[in-house]
């Protein structure tokens, strides 16, 4: 396989509380006024990312997959999941608040809908003053069947929330309350699922007056407390990765990049993803060169030896696998 600095055409959602910032800040090409979410690299059904660049333009995610595996996934991923991609990469922007939601684990998304969970993480590129976002239950030792009457006048009883700023990142595993708050613009690293509960919805109504579905016997199921808020721990070093989250199903670094810089992947049995959630960079391989700009992301396949990296200022998270838990 040619190893070189892979691209693919964004998959664009409306959402109900979508809005204009992956158009105006990260220049996502759209004229609606409520999206909410851009799909970097997706290998959910019905949602295949395509190569947008270089060799393998026009070819799908699982083209790729099918035509060079181990090459491009890595040998333990292919050993793990088949065919399958493991992650899915995504920007959001919440005009309003995301429903209050809960994702399965491995166990219930395999029983329940023969899926993986869905453990995640967000890093804050973007918020309005005072954003804030809904992580966990205020009282773990709450009982979660109280999760079945929330309402307008107990749900900031119930509900742990935090402000936000830019450069905040937090680890969100699967069986975690949360939500994006209105005002916030995130990168977010998931499993591959698309499986959600939503538990409150704050009342609201679509266009025809009707409340989206809540899935509240599931997430009661699926909800587990946890002892801390998540927030990553994180000091910015220059011209060197900082880690915010290494769990079992990814691994994802922060890489302030202010120079010449080549990174070594020799020894990493994984594909690399970069996501630019600051500034712009030129990535090269093998002499070929991408310039990635904020709001992009680029697929290094596994087979590359190394990468290089230019930039004046530019901040990117570096995606990867290497533990493997079945």
């Amino acid at each position: 396989m040619q190893a070189y600095p892979i691209k693919f055409s964004p998959i664009l959602k409306e959402k109900i509380w979508g809005g204009e910032k992956l158009s105006n800040i990260l220049n996502k090409k759209s004229d609606s006024k409520n999206v909410g979410e851009s799909w970097e690299i997706s290998g959910v059904e019905d949602n295949i990312s395509m190569v947008s660049n270089g060799r393998y333009k026009g070819q799908s995610l699982n083209d790729l997959i099918k035509s060079h595996k181990s090459e491009f996934l890595g040998k333990k991923n292919i050993a793990t999941f088949g065919e399958n991609f493991p992650l899915l990469i995504k920007f959001l922007d919440a005009k309003s608040n995301l429903s209050v939601q809960v994702h399965p684990d491995d166990e219930m998304a395999k029983a329940q809908h023969n899926s993986f969970g869905k453990t995640e993480m967000w890093y804050i590129m973007n918020s309005d003053e005072d954003a804030e976002i809904v992580l966990g239950l205020k009282d773990n030792d709450l009982d979660k069947n109280v999760l079945s009457a929330i309402n307008a006048s107990n749900v900031d009883a119930i509900f742990n929330t935090e402000k936000v700023k830019q450069g905040d990142s937090y680890f969100i595993p699967a069986g975690k309350i949360h939500a994006i708050g209105a005002g916030v613009l995130a990168a977010e690293i998931q499993q591959t699922s698309d499986i959600t509960y939503r538990v409150y919805d704050w009342d609201r109504t679509d266009a025809t007056g009707t409340q989206r579905e809540l899935h509240t016997d599931a997430a009661i199921k699926a909800t587990k407390t946890f002892p801390s808020n998540g927030k990553s721990n994180y000091q910015l070093e220059t011209d060197k990765t900082s880690n915010l989250v290494d769990c079992d199903f990814f691994t994802t670094n922060i890489f302030e990049v202010k120079s010449h810089q080549k990174r070594d992947y020799r020894n990493l049995d994984s594909f690399v993803i970069f996501m630019c959630v600051e500034g712009a960079a030129e990535v090269t391989i093998d002499n070929v060169t991408e310039i990635v700009t904020m709001g992009e992301t680029i697929l290094i396949p596994a087979n590359t030896d190394s990468v290089t990296f230019n930039s004046e200022g530019s901040k990117l998270l570096e995606v990867f696998i290497d533990k493997f838990v079945l």
